[in-house]
């Protein structure tokens, strides 16, 4: 009985106070709050450990059956969990498309959990609701840039939603695809629609042999599970080769034409606003008139190129944008957010009707309830990290992140360019590119010799793929790696590093420290002495 009640004033003390002696939390806490740079660096520790044996760490499957102090538990997760976590703060982390954030983001996290609002609906979200109608309505203005009175008429409207937040670009591009379905299938005289009847009965009852949804194959995959969810099935996403890089609207055109004759619906036309392997930008403007032409949905995945949008000087990158019917934004990536902050956007304001549930204990009919029209029901209130970011950085503080990365980006390039044993695969269009370790000898023997490039290549993927386990493993210094068909090499796939200059934080000599460590690390292979 005495047990069972200090466990309580245990349980109790938990969610009231922190413990009485000086706890562990409270000093990473401080520590957190005084030089997040500094804490990362000393407690995210740089080593060769393997998944294998930090597994080991996590491999108890048991709940533990008595409570913990929390300053014991937090001494545990510095030691097990922090220890072995990727440094994605760091300026030489360029691998993915993850960076430092603002330090602003540390406190209002902690806010957002203290209030731990539920954006499913206003009973549970008073202001926050609002608050993330209004950051839709921002960035749906940097998209389509409606007139005020457009705004005013749909902003904070129980019928009609701008969008909606969501957990990443995954979810945001299953949604616009789910809407586009519904519009496409909708109720016709005693037909109840596809969201009642299901995909195969609409099918049926319109008269299409099948369904599918055009995109290149750099498109992400996020857009097969996209088809599997919504119930087309992955083998009608129909991806379409693209040996530079962007969806040729002519090939999207001749084939959506093809599949039409046969009686199968285009249901959308996907153009990519900043690929993930190489950060190019489809032809947008062209594919909005490929989609006119086929009458079908036209979408647009800017989960990473959308931040360009801020920048006067390169949003023209971006130009058609302002006519897809949806697009995906995710603020966790250029927008400087914590993970998860996704979004899709809708330029007519009553399409997400097309997917509008109801319950008579929540999301009742005429109520504001963001919930109502989203994928997601309980998720949390990050639009006000957003909502901060906007105010703090403001559009010309966005528009000098943006620049910025994109000539850091061009920078390391020309420093690959004039490398004699790199070579530079993908120009940047925005801040991501692609390159290579490639000896000089072998470049001129690639010019020279191309009856040999197929064996030629198939070494250099190995040294490739070498470097980067090893560049990795060391800590130092991160890069990604990806396998690209190029026709510099008549098609030929190979494997490349990849690169992400988003974090503000790196430096040229940072960048030239990872091409030295690189070529250091490879001087040490032996494929290098094979190519040499």
């Amino acid at each position: 009985m005495n047990k069972a009640r200090a466990s309580m004033e245990h349980l109790y003390r938990v969610f009231t106070a922190p413990e009485g002696r000086e706890s562990k939390l409270a000093q990473i806490e401080q520590h957190l709050s005084a030089n997040l740079a500094d804490f990362l660096s000393r407690h995210v520790v740089a080593t060769a450990t393997s998944l294998e044996d930090i597994e080991q760490h996590f491999d108890d499957f048991t709940v533990p059956e008595d409570p913990q102090f929390v300053s014991d538990h937090a001494e545990h997760l510095l030691e097990k969990l922090v220890a072995n976590s990727v440094n994605t703060y760091s300026p030489q982390f360029i691998g993915h498309m993850t960076s430092a954030l603002p330090y602003f983001h540390l406190p209002l996290a902690k806010l957002l959990v203290g209030l731990n609002q539920n954006l499913v609906k206003i009973e549970t979200s008073k202001a926050f609701t609002p608050l993330e109608r209004q950051v839709l309505g921002m960035m749906h203005q940097l998209v389509y840039g409606h007139n005020e009175s457009f705004y005013r008429a749909h902003l904070h409207s129980a019928n009609y939603s701008l969008g909606a937040f969501c957990s990443g670009g995954t979810i945001a591009n299953i949604s616009a695809l789910w809407v586009a379905r519904n519009q496409a299938l909708p109720p016709d005289g005693s037909f109840k629609g596809v969201s009642k009847s299901g995909l195969h009965a609409a099918l049926r009852h319109y008269g299409y042999q099948d369904m599918v949804v055009i995109t290149s194959k750099r498109g992400h995959y996020s857009l097969s599970k996209a088809a599997d969810v919504l119930g087309l099935g992955r083998q009608n996403l129909v991806t379409l080769e693209c040996p530079e890089q962007i969806l040729d609207p002519q090939l999207a055109l001749v084939e959506g034409q093809r599949l039409q004759q046969q009686g199968i619906k285009v249901l959308a036309i996907v153009g990519i606003a900043g690929t993930t392997e190489t950060g190019h930008v489809d032809p947008l403007d062209q594919l909005a008139d490929v989609a006119g032409q086929l009458g079908c949905h036209f979408h647009v995945d800017a989960a990473w190129g959308g931040a360009t949008l801020f920048s006067n000087q390169h949003r023209h990158l971006l130009k058609g944008i302002e006519r897809a019917d949806s697009v995906t934004l995710d603020a966790h990536k250029q927008m400087y957010v914590p993970m998860g902050a996704g979004m899709v956007l809708f330029k007519d304001a009553n399409a997400s009707n097309a997917v509008r549930h109801h319950a008579e204990y929540i999301l009742r009919e005429g109520s504001k309830d963001l919930g109502a029209s989203t994928l997601e029901g309980s998720r949390n209130g990050m639009a006000m990290m957003l909502y901060a970011s906007i105010h703090i950085f403001g559009r010309q503080g966005y528009q000098l992140l943006i620049d910025e990365s994109i000539n850091k980006a061009r920078h390391f390039a020309n420093l690959i360019k004039h490398h004699d044993d790199f070579e530079l695969i993908t120009e940047p269009t925005l801040c991501l590119l692609t390159y290579r370790l490639c000896p000089a000898a072998v470049q001129r023997r690639l010019q020279d010799d191309p009856e040999n490039a197929v064996q030629l290549n198939m070494l250099l993927d190995n040294l490739t793929v070498a470097v980067q386990k090893r560049q990795r493993e060391a800590g130092k210094s991160f890069v990604s790696r990806t396998r690209l068909a190029t026709r510099r090499y008549d098609g030929q796939t190979i494997t490349v590093f990849r690169v992400v200059l988003a974090n503000p934080l790196t430096t040229s000599t940072h960048l030239q420290d990872i091409l030295n460590e690189q070529l250091e690390i490879a001087q040490q292979t032996r494929t290098w002495l094979k190519l040499s």
